[in-house]
């Protein structure tokens, strides 16, 4: 009988070089599952090398899916397209140069923060990068708009309070016309302006070519603008100038991330399973959630730098694998839930049911080794805080194992540049491989679109609510009067909820309530 050692061995994928390392040891194979999965594995490596040749990944927009050229432009299917790449980097690089160095500077003087606003894809890599890598050599204060929470903005501005005239504000959109990231950069101006500045000389645009967005920047004289190219997703735009930008004026090494990509795609390109993570990362996906989704998965980085990892995971897995139908056309409502805090704040939460309670989830382990920038002091004789860190883990760990609960642990050298780009390659690439084991298109969003569709519908109904209570000022009126006299028959729960919002603001509106809702009452003045 092998020892839990030779287990370890048997189940660990080792990168010494790269300071990083694959430990599947605690989520076995069940038997006979690697011969069961070796054809679609084959076509899933097939269909992967097909994509970073410029195959139509998304065919529901006829795009190619080209995150893999960021880091690699060589890669790209053509010199036109390998040369936009070189050139953003470049251009990325240069004008941060230009910020840090006072050349390009705000009304009032040198830059001093930096607020980004965009949402999805546009805040959630740019968030997670910024926090793991940022410190107290950061260039500019960093500050997000990622919402359309009018009380967001206002505790964004009240952060940045009187530096708005050495603000620089990046905003990203490919189209432009997205509701969060429009409305933020809508507020944003009106702030410049309330204050005696113009925005358009503290404002730079990361879009695509000839959008909405684009247009503004060009016509109002932007200080910059930078490319998203309909070939790159909003989830794994990290590595191109969504990211790179931000992080550039942060002041962060952004030619440690590329290569720490560049590095990982080297390693998970590798058509063989028992030396490429990604693969094994992705086999173990589908047997430990039946290639359903059944179980969910719960990242646990042991480090205050990866606290945001979690949150960038959810939308590459959960908007990449979340799917109705497969590439058949058969429903089958596929996806995989993420979801997590960090170590070892996550032990006085939610560890208990993990460890006693129902059997739903696998756990992904982060383990840095490296603690700090120089020594620790000790907090018990021979032991430091880092040392009680990964005790945690390792008990943490070995008591979900003893409940016969399945966990993965990736182990890094350090958090810098280098290994937060490994991070990023490592998990779209296993997103990729899964999607095509279990039949699905990673690369589209249709959830997404019928979302933006359904809250246009909100706002279409609001203004033929409110249009039927203005035509009679000062009348009292029922949801169920107002739908039923202006065609909005069926739509009285979200008339209610329009119209109680619109009265809890200052406005014309307002509400009498009642514990029945269909009894309360509203009025225009």
């Amino acid at each position: 009988m092998a020892s839990s050692f030779d287990r370890f061995r048997a189940g660990l994928l080792n990168f010494n070089a790269d300071g990083f390392s694959l430990d599947l040891s605690r989520a076995p194979e069940p038997e006979g599952f690697a011969a069961k999965m070796e054809a679609p594995l084959g076509r899933a490596f097939d269909a992967m090398v097909a994509l970073e040749k410029g195959a139509v990944a998304n065919p529901d927009e006829a795009r190619m899916v080209g995150h893999y050229w960021l880091r690699a432009p060589g890669l790209a299917p053509d010199a036109k397209t390998a040369e936009a790449v070189r050139s953003a980097v470049k251009a990325v690089e240069a004008f941060a140069a230009d910020v840090h160095r006072g050349a390009v500077h705000g009304e009032k003087g040198a830059f001093t923060d930096l607020l980004c606003i965009g949402i999805g894809g546009s805040a959630l890599g740019p968030q997670f990068v910024a926090d793991a890598l940022g410190g107290k050599t950061d260039r500019l204060r960093v500050h997000f708009i990622d919402n359309t929470d009018p009380d967001g903005f206002d505790r964004v501005f009240d952060a940045i309070g009187d530096r708005l005239g050495t603000t620089l504000a990046v905003v990203t959109s490919k189209s432009g016309s997205t509701p969060e990231p429009r409305n933020g950069q809508i507020e944003a101006a009106a702030r410049w302006k309330s204050a005696g500045l113009n925005f358009a000389k503290h404002a730079v645009a990361v879009t695509g070519e000839g959008s909405q967005l684009d247009g503004v920047a060009v016509k109002e004289a932007w200080l910059a603008r930078f490319p998203m190219w309909d070939w790159v997703g909003g989830r794994t735009s990290e590595l191109g100038p969504v990211g790179l930008l931000p992080a550039a004026l942060q002041g962060l090494d952004i030619r440690g991330l590329l290569a720490g990509a560049a590095r990982m795609d080297e390693l998970t390109r590798i058509a063989d399973a028992r030396r490429n993570p990604a693969a094994r990362l992705a086999l173990a996906w589908h047997h430990l959630t039946e290639g359903r989704g059944s179980k969910a998965m719960v990242v646990l980085p042991y480090k205050d730098r990866l606290l945001l990892l979690s949150r960038y995971l959810q939308q590459l897995v959960m908007e990449s694998l979340g799917k109705e139908l497969d590439l058949r056309g058969a429903k089958v409502n596929q996806g995989l839930t993420v979801y997590g805090n960090k170590g070892s704040t996550d032990q006085h939460a939610y560890v208990q049911q993990l460890r006693d309670g129902v059997d739903n989830f696998f756990a992904v382990f982060i383990e840095v080794l490296n603690d700090r920038a120089g020594a620790s002091p000790e907090v018990e004789p021979g032991v430091t805080s880092g040392d009680y860190l990964q005790a945690f883990l390792l008990g943490t760990r070995e008591a979900l194992t003893g409940g016969g609960r399945a966990s993965v642990t990736i182990t890094v050298e350090r958090v810098d540049a280098r290994t937060v780009g490994m991070l990023i390659a490592l998990f779209e690439r296993a997103v990729g491989l899964y999607a095509s084991l279990v039949g699905i298109n990673a690369y589209h969003q249709p959830g997404v679109e019928a979302g933006k569709k359904a809250a246009s519908a909100a706002l279409s109904l609001r203004t033929r609510a409110l249009a039927a209570l203005r035509s009679r000022p000062g009348q009292w009126m029922k949801t169920s009067q107002i739908c039923s006299e202006n065609g909005l028959e069926g739509s009285e729960e979200l008339v209610y909820k329009i119209l109680l919002h619109v009265a809890a603001n200052p406005s014309p509106v307002t509400a009498r309530l009642s514990e029945d809702p269909a009894e309360a009452l509203f009025t225009h003045s």
